[in-house]
């Protein structure tokens, strides 16, 4: 089973060192957020898997956080927080978190709920696949499980990273999409040559899935690095 990446959002270094490091000793990967805007930021920008949250941060309510993450992300939410009171939990879970781990807390419970949550996530992740296996938008249709893509039936003839840019955009249509989001899930990483590659094969895969001959494809629906682009020359309108 392959281990999410966890989004750690404390402002307690202690509390935050003892997290991160049982997450390293068990081979997760992570990130570190000591505050509500930096943990909204990296959300955003990693799109993790797992979040763990505490309440009490300095710059804003946990359950603000929940809230602003929710608007556009379904990211299981595990608040762990000394707030032991029933009000607060039930105010947590109305907003949005899925559990809710009170402090202190052992790290083998902790592990316990990843692994719960790590469950869920897999047991989804397959319901959807069965689900949506094929995306269709027109005249365009993606078969995930056959690994091709077809345009008024006709298989396309697309490179690897072409294939795999098509479906990252599928699966995300209506999303706002940052550079740093597309180039690590492409390629692994973000380096400053990556947007001009990138541009190079959006470029292509627009010619291939006919955009340009009034087909209706994903990209009216989604967003470059939070800008609406015009489809014919690929620029900001």
């Amino acid at each position: 089973m392959n281990k999410p990446l966890i989004l750690v959002v404390e402002d307690d270094p202690s509390v935050r060192n003892l997290i991160t490091i049982t997450l390293k000793t068990n081979d997760y990967r992570y990130l570190a957020a000591p505050s509500g805007s930096a943990a909204i930021m990296e959300a955003t920008s990693h799109n993790p898997e797992i979040i763990l949250l505490d309440l009490g941060l300095p710059d804003m309510d946990g359950v603000q956080v929940i809230q602003t993450i929710r608007s556009w992300s379904n990211v299981p939410i595990i608040v762990i927080s000394a707030r032991s009171e029933d009000n607060d939990k039930i105010k947590a879970l109305d907003a949005g978190a899925d559990d809710y781990l009170t402090k202190p807390f052992s790290v083998e419970e902790l592990m316990a709920r990843l692994r719960v949550t790590q469950r869920r996530l897999s047991l989804m992740t397959a319901e959807m696949f069965t689900a949506s296996s094929v995306f269709v938008n027109g005249k365009l249709k993606v078969d995930y499980a056959g690994g091709c893509a077809y345009l008024d039936e006709n298989e396309l003839h697309l490179t690897p990273i072409e294939y795999k840019l098509l479906c990252l955009l599928s699966k995300n249509v209506g999303k706002v999409l940052t550079h740093t989001f597309i180039t690590q899930n492409i390629w692994g990483h973000s380096w400053d040559n990556d947007v001009a590659s990138l541009r190079v094969f959006m470029a292509t895969l627009r010619k291939k899935t006919g955009a340009n001959r009034g087909v209706s494809t994903i990209y009216s629906n989604t967003y470059w690095c939070g800008i609406p682009y015009d489809e014919s020359r690929m620029k900001p309108w």
